[in-house]
């Protein structure tokens, strides 16, 4: 017996029809009912008022984007958050990235301590890139070749367009959005008190191999070198060394002659003396020069100082080049022998007797954050914070070297604060391309590409801190955003955390054969 069908019964085909007329309908109603409301609410979470009333914590926000140029436009046009903060575009991107940052400020004021955040290293080119959009940037400047560029601008956005990719926006307008100004060179009171401190310890005219004072000729400028007596040492860490990398070994026996080395990196104050004195005006990289003669930089292309001020702190961004034209200046202007130091030397100092991954007590294990249960329990920043500037404790930017205990040969910032350039080029295999036996003054390899760079920055983690740690020049990548053609070779457009000291030599330079990897026998 077959049973009808409700498509037979005409009671039952109204009955569904209506019922799913009104699941359409609800549907609809509360599809346009949650689209309203989600473009209120995506409407109400996006005002300026809602960012900086309700929602961010971020300390003078508020204030310095109302210094900066991106506030009031020139036609008039202000730029919100969300211009800058947000995609510049309005796909699944703008609200997965919407819910993320929203997501993440709120966790950070309900559940952090915000006086404790390190809100000074969050202006730093890293950490703008995960909330810093370059579409949200093309959106507004569409046309990247105004009539009111100027030549400079015009130069950097032609370098842009070819480095499509590998270029943001903020290489070169970080600060554009938020308007910091120039900060003040943390010139203190005590300042004078702990200069006179030091001429004591470092005199004018010391008798005999000693510390003492070298004033540069015709300024006030006074540069105190530390004497470093002659004796041997280890080069190099040994393979039981937490986090050693292979081109720290083998571990070489060194015997070096006795040298002066700065007490501390090279100051922007005595930098810029140099600079007053050999600067350009224009371009002459590739003009002919005399082989003995010393060249002046052209200027920097941006700030050099990072706007964190001059005065005593490291000079940095400048080239290899550069730093060796200076200590070539500071040889003629003062008569005396001095250069940039050799790997050897720069070890030896940075050791000062001791033979541990640190001159202090610790081991890296316990400062690192790559060991994974710092990570949950926090790193141990003492004693290294009481010696280092590097990244726990810096707000990634340099200091002013008074402000830490120097090692025990009173040299200051041999490990972290800036990194340093060497004299040497650089080999992953240097080490084992000496011949056997003890190393006398060695100078590293005859030729190279990049040179050696020795001891960790204020942006290092402090496996880089360690008195073995090598490192070395990068110089495409570090010339990445500078559009000029031929690109400079006084100052790294890219590179934000190297400097240098100087090493004055005796009389008579501390070469001795067979200190260059010429496969003849050492310390004969």
């Amino acid at each position: 017996m077959n049973l009808p069908s409700s498509s037979d019964n005409p009671h039952k085909r109204r009955f569904y029809r209506r019922k799913s007329f009104w699941l359409v309908t609800c549907g609809i109603v509360l599809g346009l009912a949650l689209s309203f409301g989600g473009k209120k609410g995506m409407d109400a979470t996006s005002t300026d008022d809602f960012c900086f009333k309700t929602c961010h914590v971020h300390p003078s926000a508020t204030e310095t984007w109302i210094k900066s140029k991106h506030f009031t436009t020139k036609s008039g046009v202000v730029t919100h958050c969300i211009d800058c903060h947000l995609p510049g575009t309005t796909g699944p991107e703008y609200y997965t990235e919407k819910a993320r940052l929203g997501a993440k400020d709120i966790y950070g004021k309900l559940f952090k301590d915000i006086s404790k955040i390190d809100w000074v290293s969050k202006r730093s080119l890293d950490s703008a890139k995960t909330f810093t959009y370059e579409s949200a940037c093309i959106r507004c400047h569409q046309n990247l070749f105004s009539a009111q560029l100027s030549k400079k601008g015009v130069d950097g956005h032609l370098h842009y367009q070819r480095a499509k990719g590998r270029l943001w926006c903020i290489n070169c307008h970080l600060h554009t959005g938020h308007d910091r100004g120039k900060e003040a060179e943390e010139i203190t009171g005590s300042e004078e008190a702990a200069e006179r401190e030091l001429d004591k310890q470092f005199p004018t005219s010391p008798e005999g191999f000693a510390n003492y004072t070298e004033v540069i000729p015709g300024t006030i400028l006074k540069i105190r070198m530390v004497a470093i007596p002659a004796g041997s040492f280890e080069m190099g860490s040994p393979e039981t060394e937490p986090y050693r990398q292979a081109d720290e070994g083998p571990v070489r026996q060194v015997r070096l002659s006795q040298f002066w080395i700065g007490r501390v990196e090279v100051s922007w104050r005595e930098y810029d003396t140099y600079y007053a004195q050999r600067g350009t005006g224009g371009r002459q990289e590739f003009a002919d020069k005399k082989a003995d003669a010393v060249t002046g930089p052209t200027p920097p292309y941006g700030s050099p100082d990072q706007g964190w001020g001059k005065g005593l702190r490291p000079a940095i961004t400048m080239s290899h080049h550069a730093a060796a034209e200076y200590t070539k200046w500071l040889s003629q202007t003062t008569g005396k022998k001095f250069r940039l130091p050799t790997e050897a030397e720069w070890e030896y100092a940075a050791r000062a007797g001791t033979d541990s991954p640190y001159f202090f007590p610790g081991n890296p294990q316990q400062f690192t954050e790559r060991y994974w249960l710092n990570r949950f329990l926090g790193v141990k920043t003492v004693p290294i914070g009481e010696y280092v500037w590097y990244q726990e404790n810096s707000h990634l930017r340099t200091h002013p070297p008074e402000d830490l205990k120097p090692n025990p040969w009173g040299l200051v910032n041999m490990l972290g604060n800036a990194r340093e350039f060497c004299l040497d080029w650089y080999a992953a295999d240097a080490y084992s391309q000496y011949a056997q036996g003890e190393v006398v003054n060695p100078l590293g390899p005859d030729s190279g590409e990049e040179h050696v760079i020795r001891g960790g920055s204020y942006r290092s983690d402090a496996v880089m801190v360690r008195a073995a740690a090598r490192e070395h020049t990068r110089t495409a990548e570090w010339l990445l955003t500078d559009p000029q053609v031929p690109k400079s070779i006084w100052w790294y457009s890219d590179s934000t955390d190297v400097g240098f000291r100087v090493v004055r030599e005796m009389d008579e330079p501390p070469h001795v054969e067979g200190s260059r990897m010429d496969g003849q026998k050492q310390g004969k």
